[in-house]
Protein backbone atom coordinates (compact mmCIF):
# COMPACT_ATOMS: atom_id res chain seq x y z
CA UNK A 1 0.00 0.00 0.00
CA UNK A 2 0.97 3.59 -0.83
CA UNK A 3 -0.52 6.33 0.54
CA UNK A 4 0.06 9.68 -1.50
CA UNK A 5 0.76 12.85 0.17
CA UNK A 6 -2.03 14.84 -1.33
CA UNK A 7 -4.22 11.96 0.05
CA UNK A 8 -3.20 12.65 3.65
CA UNK A 9 -5.71 14.49 6.17
CA UNK A 10 -4.08 17.12 8.36
CA UNK A 11 -6.45 17.97 11.41
CA UNK A 12 -5.68 21.48 12.65
CA UNK A 13 -6.25 21.34 17.33
CA UNK A 14 -6.37 24.61 18.71
CA UNK A 15 -5.71 24.70 22.52
CA UNK A 16 -5.09 21.06 22.51
CA UNK A 17 -4.97 19.22 26.15
CA UNK A 18 -5.02 22.69 27.44
CA UNK A 19 -2.09 24.08 25.79
CA UNK A 20 -2.00 27.35 23.34
CA UNK A 21 -2.37 28.33 20.06
CA UNK A 22 -2.69 25.54 16.96
CA UNK A 23 -1.20 21.99 16.55
CA UNK A 24 -1.38 20.63 12.72
CA UNK A 25 -1.47 16.71 12.93
CA UNK A 26 -1.42 15.08 9.46
CA UNK A 27 -2.49 11.37 9.77
CA UNK A 28 -0.05 8.99 8.09
CA UNK A 29 -1.90 6.21 9.20
CA UNK A 30 -5.63 5.34 10.00
CA UNK A 31 -6.59 3.92 13.18
CA UNK A 32 -7.37 0.08 11.52
CA UNK A 33 -4.21 -0.02 10.06
CA UNK A 34 -3.01 -0.64 13.90
CA UNK A 35 -4.49 -4.21 13.98
CA UNK A 36 -5.48 -3.43 17.70
CA UNK A 37 -1.67 -2.40 18.50
CA UNK A 38 -2.12 1.69 18.42
CA UNK A 39 -4.24 4.20 17.34
CA UNK A 40 -1.57 7.33 16.52
CA UNK A 41 1.20 7.69 14.14
CA UNK A 42 1.20 11.11 12.35
CA UNK A 43 3.67 14.15 11.65
CA UNK A 44 2.54 17.39 13.84
CA UNK A 45 3.87 20.69 13.61
CA UNK A 46 3.51 23.09 16.72
CA UNK A 47 3.11 26.94 15.35
CA UNK A 48 5.77 29.07 17.50
CA UNK A 49 4.46 30.45 20.55
CA UNK A 50 1.87 27.15 20.36
CA UNK A 51 2.08 24.17 22.96
CA UNK A 52 0.45 20.60 23.55
CA UNK A 53 -0.86 21.20 26.96
CA UNK A 54 0.01 18.19 29.67
CA UNK A 55 -1.88 15.24 29.55
CA UNK A 56 -0.87 11.65 30.69
CA UNK A 57 -1.12 8.55 29.29
CA UNK A 58 -3.11 5.52 30.47
CA UNK A 59 -3.24 2.04 28.59
CA UNK A 60 -0.65 3.26 25.96
CA UNK A 61 2.70 4.98 25.87
CA UNK A 62 3.92 7.58 22.91
CA UNK A 63 7.09 8.41 21.27
CA UNK A 64 8.17 11.82 19.68
CA UNK A 65 10.70 12.06 16.83
CA UNK A 66 11.93 15.80 16.72
CA UNK A 67 12.52 16.80 12.82
CA UNK A 68 12.73 20.61 12.64
CA UNK A 69 12.67 23.19 15.40
CA UNK A 70 12.80 23.39 18.84
CA UNK A 71 11.17 23.68 22.32
CA UNK A 72 10.41 22.72 25.77
CA UNK A 73 9.19 19.25 26.24
CA UNK A 74 7.79 19.06 30.56
CA UNK A 75 8.44 14.86 31.39
CA UNK A 76 6.21 14.14 34.38
CA UNK A 77 7.05 17.22 35.87
CA UNK A 78 10.93 17.55 34.54
CA UNK A 79 11.39 20.36 31.68
CA UNK A 80 14.20 20.01 29.30
CA UNK A 81 15.00 21.45 25.75
CA UNK A 82 14.64 19.40 22.62
CA UNK A 83 15.46 20.37 19.37
CA UNK A 84 15.70 17.74 15.77
CA UNK A 85 16.94 14.61 16.38
CA UNK A 86 16.00 14.14 20.02
CA UNK A 87 13.34 11.46 20.53
CA UNK A 88 10.70 11.42 24.33
CA UNK A 89 8.89 8.92 25.23
CA UNK A 90 6.45 9.20 27.45
CA UNK A 91 5.79 5.76 29.19
CA UNK A 92 1.77 4.19 30.33
CA UNK A 93 0.85 6.11 33.03
CA UNK A 94 3.36 8.65 32.27
CA UNK A 95 2.52 12.52 31.28
CA UNK A 96 3.75 15.34 28.91
CA UNK A 97 3.49 18.38 27.48
CA UNK A 98 5.67 20.08 24.62
CA UNK A 99 6.10 23.85 23.93
CA UNK A 100 7.52 25.47 20.85
CA UNK A 101 10.01 28.28 22.12
CA UNK A 102 11.59 28.75 18.18
CA UNK A 103 10.70 30.80 15.36
CA UNK A 104 9.81 28.68 13.15
CA UNK A 105 7.53 25.38 13.47
CA UNK A 106 8.08 22.57 16.00
CA UNK A 107 7.61 19.45 13.75
CA UNK A 108 8.04 15.68 15.00
CA UNK A 109 5.99 12.50 13.96
CA UNK A 110 3.97 10.83 17.41
CA UNK A 111 3.34 6.97 17.40
CA UNK A 112 1.14 6.05 20.13
CA UNK A 113 0.95 2.44 20.65
CA UNK A 114 -1.21 -0.02 23.46
CA UNK A 115 0.50 -0.65 26.63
Amino acid sequence: MIKRAEDLHTEVFTNRFGGKGEIHAKQLLAKEHFLGKGRLFSHHKIKPGSSLGQHQHNGDFEVFYILHGEGIVDDNGSKSKIKAGDVVLTGNGESHALENTGSVDLEYIALVLYA
